[in-house]
């Protein structure tokens, strides 16, 4: 199969958006518990704001005949640990009949380079710490990432 990976577009935040809920409702199912509020229309319009803001870094890879297959989202940060700006990938889905073609592995790498690009020190990502969730890092570390910290938390504001 092919596929061509580019960045994305104020034409693609529908697309994007759509996966996003995709990756959302596969989270959910894994572990069982409504984590997410997901509505396609707002986070449609929060990534059409992200990218024309330059807050948000999306790759979009599409097949040969231009659907949608999977993306990769970043965003730029600061901290002094990390010796100046670093990226953080916020979201990485291949759709699941794309994934034993290497697509995830293709959109890391051209995350690498944007992030090179941009003088990035590192690329940081978190992965829940559940069993369920052990094949996702299996599929960082096995290209490159190393655990660097604990869990992360959160809290609503």
């Amino acid at each position: 199969m092919t596929f061509f990976i580019q960045k994305a577009t104020i034409d693609d935040t529908e697309d994007v958006a759509l996966m996003v809920g995709e990756l959302l409702a596969e989270i959910m199912s894994a572990i069982n518990v409504q984590a997410f509020h997901f509505d396609l229309g707002e986070t449609t319009v929060r990534l059409r704001d992200f990218l024309e803001q330059g807050k948000y870094f999306v790759l979009i890879a599409r097949d040969g005949h231009g659907k949608a297959v999977g993306f990769i989202a970043l965003y730029e940060s600061h901290a002094l640990y990390a010796e100046g700006a670093f990226g953080t990938i916020a979201e990485l889905y291949v759709r699941p009949q794309y994934r034993s073609h290497q697509l995830g592995l293709q959109l890391v790498s051209q995350a690498k380079s944007l992030g090179a690009s941009r003088n990035w020190t590192r690329l940081e990502v978190t992965t829940p710490p559940l069993p369920q969730f052990d094949k996702t890092l299996s599929f960082y570390e096995r290209d490159g990432f190393s655990i660097s910290g604990g869990r992360k938390l959160k809290i609503s504001l």
